[in-house]
């Protein structure tokens, strides 16, 4: 009986002990496996991480192709920009220059009028009334070259004082025109296109005081 109790007891004792060896055995399956989890999934993050620093360097890589793109498209403008500011200066300069041109070319008529009544008086007896005649045709040129100017007298005598065309030099008491009504005109002012170039130097009337 004390043999087979003791047997049993070893039975039992190696039962246990096979028991706990599966059960280690067990556990360091475990632990392997949780090991290989975690470094498959290190080693998914620094695929992850590569693949994001790869993004990062080609994203980085367009950004600053586009950026010289567009540092050469402002070089490009600002000296186009250069270029038709030095045109448009040459072209107001020219402008300047040459805006008188037209009305320099129309006035020659009236320089050759001149010099031809000057020159006819100097071998001609009635001198003076040759002068005269000469100076009545340049005026008359003159008129003519101011006309194609849109360049206009104004009208003054007769009319009632205007102050936005007329400038009162003086009054004279008059008993045949109403009150300040432009009776003398000393000197003729003229407009271009109805704009005021210059006012009318009159003489202004007014009612005799009792």
């Amino acid at each position: 009986m004390s043999d087979e109790r003791e047997s049993r007891q070893e039975g039992d004792a190696v039962k246990i002990k096979t028991y706990e060896d599966h059960s280690k055995d067990a556990d360091s399956g475990k632990e392997v496996a949780a090991g290989a989890e975690e470094n498959s999934a290190k080693k998914t993050g620094k695929k992850a991480d590569r693949k994001d620093e790869r993004d990062m360097a080609a994203k980085l890589e367009a950004a600053e192709k586009e950026a010289g793109e567009n540092y050469d498209r402002f070089l490009r403008i600002s000296a186009e920009f250069e270029n038709y500011k030095k045109r448009k200066d040459r072209e107001a300069t020219d402008f300047r220059k040459y805006a008188n041109e037209t009305l320099v070319k129309e006035l020659l008529p009236v320089v050759d009028n001149l010099e031809r009544a000057v020159e006819t008086s100097a071998d001609h007896e009635d001198a003076v009334n040759c002068i005269l005649e000469g100076v009545d045709m340049t005026l008359k040129e003159i008129l003519k070259v101011l006309e194609k100017f849109a360049v206009k007298a104004v009208d003054a005598v007769g009319n009632p004082f205007d102050p936005t065309f007329h400038q009162a030099v003086m009054q004279e008491t008059s008993e045949d025109h109403p009150d300040n009504t432009v009776i003398k005109e000393l000197q003729k002012g003229y407009t271009i296109h109805e704009r005021l170039l210059r006012p009318s130097m009159v003489v202004v009337a007014k009612t005799a005081s009792e």
